[in-house]
């Protein structure tokens, strides 16, 4: 009896004594991560917020390389911006095998509207009568499509689609219009440029969701050429105003509205610039090879822009939200 009174008197110490110590234990692992706080809070740098500008134009592009839609305001999403259900990029023309077909090929897109009214989308271009189907379409086709060699789904938007786009264009082969749903899969942007993150992702644009441009920087462009180009001819989202030329090209972080954007890239500009947003001609030169004469890349940025001239910024979104004309442009710093 003596030997279990010794036994269960030692337990009961031990198991007192590993007690305190899991107790203090867990008391100074409290107190760390208290410390640990509080010395972050005053160790990370205060957030700064500097006035860079005024959002003078927002632009959508519903179809891909079609008429831009000037907007008051727009949700910045995380696939770009959009404006009650016309949402930029998400219209595409493609070949009958799904490759995508852009202005560099057929210059006469950029006249053609692209736009919503209810349950039906509406398509315009010079010396067509208008052509209206419905948005929701499920028992057609969904085509599996090609932009710059990455996979991406669109579904068909129909026969009669196809056959305005082919008579417009005067084209002797079958053009097919296709949509982006929002349960298909989206494409990722690194897979176009190495310098978006992993987990970005983009629809039918090039590479990025949002391209940044200020009125500056082509009014300082049009100095040097023949004959002023507009800011369309460059098709961005978000046209800055109260800045000087080239200004954005050091914006790394911005807030307009709620929103906050991140600097990823230049916009490395290629001869669809030489297309005119007014006529739908393209003269295969100017502003390209003017752009080309004083815009090019650091030596060191060659692997990534080539001899491609740099115009304009191309941002992810850090954070979704609203923005209008006239939002003020913050710089954000640390």
């Amino acid at each position: 009896m003596e030997l279990r009174e010794a036994v269960k008197a030692l337990y009961h110490n031990n198991k007192l004594t590993l007690l305190l110590v899991g107790g203090a234990a867990a008391a100074a692992a409290a107190t760390t991560v208290v410390v640990l706080g509080v010395g972050y809070k005053y160790l990370r740098k205060p957030e700064t917020r500097v006035r860079v500008g005024v959002v003078s134009q927002l632009f959508v592009h519903p179809l891909k390389s079609g008429k831009a839609a000037s907007v008051p305001l727009a949700e910045c999403l995380k696939l770009g911006l959009k404006c009650g259900q016309i949402q930029d990029r998400q219209w595409m023309v493609v070949t009958e095998d799904g490759h995508m077909v852009t202005g560099r090929q057929e210059p006469g897109l950029v006249l053609v509207s692209l736009m919503c009214e209810g349950a039906d989308v509406c398509l315009n271009g010079p010396d067509m009568a208008e052509l209206r189907f419905p948005i929701n379409q499920p028992n057609n086709d969904v085509m599996k499509c090609r932009v710059f060699g990455a996979d991406i789904q669109g579904r068909d938007c129909g026969d009669e689609a196809s056959r305005w786009l082919v008579r417009y264009l005067k084209a002797e082969k079958i053009f097919r219009l296709v949509h982006f749903e929002p349960h298909m899969k989206a494409r990722k942007a690194g897979d176009a440029e190495a310098l978006f993150s992993p987990n970005e992702e983009v629809v039918y644009s090039d590479c990025g969701p949002i391209m940044l441009l200020s009125e500056a920087s082509v009014k300082h462009l049009s100095s040097k050429l023949d004959k002023a180009v507009t800011v369309e001819r460059f098709r961005p989202n978000v046209v800055i105003s109260d800045c000087e030329a080239f200004a954005e090209d050091s914006w790394e972080e911005i807030q307009i509205g709620n929103a906050r954007l991140r600097r990823v890239m230049s916009c490395g500009r290629c001869i669809f610039t030489t297309v005119d947003p007014e006529t739908g001609i393209i003269n295969r030169k100017e502003p390209l090879e003017t752009l080309k004469s004083y815009r090019q890349c650091k030596p060191s940025e060659k692997h990534i822009y080539k001899s491609a001239p740099l115009f304009g910024q191309l941002l992810s979104v850090e954070k979704t939200g609203v923005m209008q004309v006239g939002d003020h442009v913050y710089k954000i710093s640390r």
